[in-house]
């Protein structure tokens, strides 16, 4: 008879914040059901904080595992690709009619195309240790945070900043776009910092914390608009570093 040994109760930590991510998003959806967006907004934002947070303690703990990293992308599909298209849908994006719809879809699809990649590239072991500080497309959680940008807009500035159904529809089916494209965008993982800015960085996390917490939805699209300026530049680091490396590789070795 095999004895199955008990679990440290540790390890079931990055697991349970998978699911609160999923029930989050989930949230969203019921939120955008009664109309309440802000609520569907911040359930989106928890989903996403979560979804943070459960990779971080599986590698802290180094109990990250193969079950985990499949949970978390069935989580993450329904979360950042599901859930941000039908509360998109239900507050505006039905005006735009068929097309509307398709950028529901469109979301939706790119989504898992993006999860999928990033698991299968997972395996490759091939790619410079550079290269690890960079994503393949927009990731997932941002990815859903640039499709709802219009609903921050709202809900931080009100009905002047309400912009059309077909504009929304088109921007949603762009997010979708640079989340299955090559474009490198950058990450934090592999990334040190000098002890000098440590200080600074920590002081600047707490006043962010404030603000988000006095002023949310302006917090909130202020913090979008930063990364969506940051996409260029990590295109720019990205393509710098590659030529270098492919510079340093043409130089003659001598013995």
């Amino acid at each position: 008879m095999t004895v199955v040994e008990d679990l440290p109760v540790t390890r079931l930590l990055p697991n349970v914040l998978t699911l609160l991510s999923l029930c989050a998003g989930l949230t969203a959806m019921q939120m955008a059901l009664q109309e309440q967006w802000a609520f569907a907004m911040l359930a989106i934002v928890i989903a996403a904080v979560c979804d943070v947070l459960d990779g971080r303690v599986a590698r802290l703990l180094n109990i990250a595992s193969k079950f985990g990293a499949e949970l978390d992308s069935l989580a993450d599909c329904v979360s950042f690709g599901v859930a941000p298209g039908f509360v998109l849908y239900l507050w505006t994006l039905r005006d735009a009619g068929g097309f509307g719809w398709v950028a529901v879809l469109v979301l939706a699809i790119c989504t898992a195309l993006r999860l999928a990649r990033f698991n299968t590239m997972l395996e490759d072991h091939d790619i410079p240790v550079w290269a690890k500080s960079y994503f393949t497309g927009v990731p997932a959680p941002a990815g859903a945070g640039m499709a709802m940008f219009p609903l921050m807009l709202f809900l931080a500035f009100g009905e002047d900043f309400h912009l059309p159904p077909m504009v929304i529809a088109a921007w949603v089916i762009l997010v979708g776009g640079l989340m299955v494209s090559r474009l490198p965008t950058l990450s934090l993982k592999g990334r040190r910092v000098s002890p000098v800015w440590v200080a600074p960085i920590m002081m600047g996390a707490g006043l962010l914390t404030a603000v988000l917490i006095t002023n949310p939805w302006i917090s909130l699209t202020g913090i979008a608009t930063a990364y969506i300026a940051s996409l260029p530049y990590g295109w720019y680091s990205y393509r710098k570093r590659l030529l270098l490396e492919q510079s340093n590789a043409k130089k003659p070795h001598h013995a």
